[in-house]
């Protein structure tokens, strides 16, 4: 329904989550979240393959099985046939699984350029190369971090906002890889240990300027803009206006200049 009322623009996106907001926010099982992820896309394509190209549903995986599909519900209505799966990843597992089945990945914004450069682009080339497609047929977006402001209040306050982000992801076990790349692994531990004990104030200010520096775009308007073409423009395809200037206008200077770079 989506794909139709928006004529083929709908983009299908999923995301794993990680294992304690599966577990104890959603009280919901957690296993094998790459493999699992891996067989839901295909099975999920399975389904829209019995819709629209008139396939026999029979599918059958290690995770889930699908061999019923009747003409009660089976769409007619939509002339635009399946969206297109965009999917979240962070670790090398998940990523090289959005490489081999997804039609692109949808980055973190806890994500740094080394970070992207050594471990996100390798295992996206591992499960394009499984899935014999190319760069070109695969879209990566990546939402980031922009501090900046008109003022130098506003910026101060876009800084500190961001800084407290930062240290939230920071403090995930599963992102720590992210920040082991640059050799603060350990922060990973004290971030995490701040969390626990709901000192969320104090793991803002653990981000220093030289971290800050590697997650985010941090400067006046055009410099932040000049920064995300030199790091990240001959890799990423799209990305998101959730940046934290408070100035709705100012953001969306950002992203017409990012358009226009």
């Amino acid at each position: 329904d989506l794909n139709s009322l928006s004529k083929g623009r709908f983009v299908m996106g999923l995301g794993s989550q990680i294992q304690p907001h599966i577990t104890k926010r959603f009280s919901m099982p957690w296993s094998d979240p790459a493999k699992r992820m891996r067989e839901f896309i295909l099975a999920m394509r399975a389904i829209w393959s019995c819709w629209y190209e008139g396939e026999l549903l029979n599918f059958r995986g290690d995770y889930y099985t699908h061999s019923l599909m009747t003409p009660m519900f089976t769409p007619t209505d939509n002339t635009y046939g399946a969206p297109r799966v965009i999917l979240a990843a962070v670790g090398p597992l998940m990523t090289q699984v959005a490489g081999e089945v997804a039609d692109g990945v949808i980055l973190h914004a806890f994500t740094t350029e080394k970070y992207l450069r050594e471990v996100t682009l390798p295992a996206l080339e591992k499960g394009l190369a499984a899935s014999g497609r190319s760069r070109e047929n695969f879209e990566i977006s990546y939402p980031g971090f922009v501090v900046t402001g008109r003022t130098e209040e506003e910026f101060n306050a876009t800084k500190a906002a961001v800084c407290k982000q930062i240290a939230f992801y920071g403090s995930t076990p599963a992102y720590k890889p992210v920040l082991a790349v640059h050799g603060w692994g350990d922060l990973q531990l004290e971030l995490n240990r701040l969390s626990k004990v709901g000192q969320w104030d104090a793991m803002g200010a653990l981000i220093t300027d030289e971290i800050l520096d590697q997650f985010a775009l941090v400067g006046e308007t055009d410099v932040a803009v000049n920064l995300f073409k030199q790091r990240f423009g001959d890799v990423v395809d799209r990305t998101t206006a959730n940046f934290a200037a408070r100035d709705a206008n100012h953001q969306q200077e950002i992203m017409q200049k990012l358009k226009a770079s």
